[in-house]
């Protein structure tokens, strides 16, 4: 969904930065890499560092972020001092110098310490998008090298050396042993898994979704197998402006997402996005919400899988101008973190449970979410979808 956001905000951010100067040639800790996605197969590598800077582990931490309560100019600050020194690489490279310097950074579990010689002094300026966090001024990298030796975990390590292992096994493996997404999908994107001739750069934006989307479908090979909950349930919160209110309903696992965004003025028309998946799963790519709905998907399956049960869940997200810089998908993923962990409130039908939503939406925002719900693939198959076994029976 397009979402118009407030450039003022960028700029308010800038003073939780301004002892910061950006330098041509400085030492920093790079607590990330970050790969591009112009010019594929040729794209930008870039080695995030603020200069001068100690202790970044915060500079690249979604889930810290959301545990702390941060707020959005706090966020900006730290992404907006980590400059970019970035260098164009085939996705296929080997042999490359700064190359080897971005895949320890994107293996290392602690920032690791660099001497970074730009060609010039890159300006002052924030790129975002709705996919990955924001990042700082961007510059040419002229020289650089690691001055301490990274901290990498003996379990990365093996995985990473497991030529053999498909990534989606590595992902995994590494997932169930405590290393979360937004690591794994760093080390995703610098082609330190999967099979040694498939190993490849893949840009940022993507190895977040497909980190996402692969975690996701692991976790939901265990809720298929666990008992319909048999109660009706809302959950409701949010974070930075995005509100989830979440519903799950006795049957079988099927999905949907209803991304919205409130505008101030209640004649206005109520916009959505909308995509759905199917007890079977989906064929193709969840166009219409992109990456939130693989963020949200699997941290509702997180819950599910803690819980040990199935449901079918219906997920009304709601954007409100509080949410005014882009930043990144990590927010619909921790938001419903949030949401999840909320006290929920029961019912004892379907029917109660649309009732209060219908208020809950009306009174919350001021709007009639009945539209939505008349929209909604999952209510038109609940209890009528067909299930993998039944094509065995």
């Amino acid at each position: 969904m397009n979402i118009p956001f407030d450039p003022l905000s960028h700029k308010e951010s800038f003073a939780y930065f301004k002892n910061i100067k950006i330098k041509k040639d400085f030492f920093g800790e790079a607590p990330a890499p970050f790969i591009g996605r112009y010019g594929y197969p040729e794209v930008n590598v870039g080695i995030l560092a603020p200069p001068e800077v100690k202790n970044t582990a915060e500079y690249d931490s979604p889930r810290t972020w959301a545990q702390q309560n941060l707020q959005i100019p706090e966020i900006i600050s730290y992404r907006s001092a980590l400059i970019n020194s970035r260098f164009k690489a085939h996705i296929k490279s080997s042999r490359n110098q700064f190359l080897d310097i971005a895949k320890e950074v994107g293996m290392a579990s602690k920032p690791v310490e660099v001497e970074i010689h730009l060609q010039k002094i890159p300006s002052l300026r924030l790129f975002s998008d709705n996919y990955a966090a924001p990042t700082g001024p961007a510059g040419i990298l002229e020289t650089a090298k690691i001055t301490a030796n990274p901290k990498i975990s003996s379990k990365v390590d093996y995985v990473v050396s497991d030529t053999d292992l498909k990534a989606a096994e590595g992902l995994t493996t590494l997932y169930h042993k405590g290393f979360d997404e937004n690591f794994l999908s760093r080390l995703l994107s610098v082609g330190q898994l999967g099979v040694e001739e498939r190993r490849k750069l893949v840009p940022t934006r993507f190895s977040i979704t497909a980190t996402d989307s692969t975690l996701g479908n692991n976790l939901l090979k265990n809720v298929k197998d666990f008992s319909e909950d048999g109660s009706y349930q809302a959950y409701f919160d949010g974070y930075l402006g995005n509100y989830f209110l979440i519903l799950t309903m006795t049957d079988a696992w099927q999905y949907e997402l209803f991304e919205t965004y409130v505008p101030k003025n209640p004649e206005k028309q109520l916009r959505y996005t909308t995509d759905y998946e199917p007890y079977q799963g989906r064929k193709k790519y969840a166009e219409q919400t992109a990456g939130g709905f693989y963020a949200t998907r699997l941290a509702l399956l997180e819950h599910l899988t803690k819980t040990k049960r199935q449901a079918s869940v219906l997920v009304l997200r709601f954007i409100t101008d509080e949410y005014s810089s882009p930043l990144g998908v990590w927010v619909v993923r921790e938001a419903v973190r949030k949401s999840m962990q909320s006290k929920s409130v029961a019912f004892a039908s379907k029917e109660l449970l649309f009732q209060y939503v219908k208020q809950f939406v009306k009174t919350k925002f001021g709007w009639d979410p009945q539209p939505l719900l008349d929209a909604s693939l999952l209510l038109k198959n609940y209890k009528k979808q067909t299930k993998l076994n039944q094509f065995f029976s």
